[in-house]
C-alpha cells in the first residue's frame, strides 16, 4: 500500500504537485474539517461504488479520511478498479493537524 503524509503531501503541493484529492469522510465530518484549499472533493466511503467514475483514472489521487482506516478501504477499493496511482495519507485530518495546519479542528 502505497501512502503519503500530510506534510509529504503538502510539500509536494508546494513544489507544484497537484493529485485529485478525495475525502471519503462523511459529510457531517467534512463541515467540521476539511482541505478544499487543495482541491479536495467529498466522496463518502459509503458512496465509492457508485461515484468512483467522477475521479479520473489517469492521474495521481491521494484518498484521507479522519485518521486513515477508510481511505484505506478506499484506495484498495480504487486499486481494485483499475486505478495504479493511489496513496493513502496516512493519519488523515488528524496528523494533517499535527503536522501541517493546527488551526484544523480535530474531532
Amino acid at each position: 500500500m502505497s501512502e503519503i503524509t500530510p506534510k509529504e503531501f503538502k510539500q509536494q503541493w508546494d513544489e507544484g504537485r497537484r493529485p485529485v484529492l478525495i475525502d471519503v469522510r462523511n459529510p457531517d465530518e467534512w463541515d467540521v474539517c476539511n482541505l478544499q484549499e487543495f482541491g479536495a472533493k467529498l466522496i463518502p466511503l459509503g458512496e465509492l461504488q457508485q461515484r468512483f467514475g467522477e475521479i479520473p483514472k489517469d492521474g495521481d489521487i491521494v484518498v484521507h479520511c479522519r485518521s486513515g482506516g477508510r481511505s484505506a478501504q478506499a484506495q484498495r477499493f480504487l486499486q481494485s478498479q483499475g486505478y495504479a496511482k493511489v496513496q493513502n495519507m496516512a493519519g488523515g485530518t488528524l496528523r494533517w493537524s499535527d503536522e501541517v495546519d493546527s488551526s484544523k479542528a480535530k474531532y
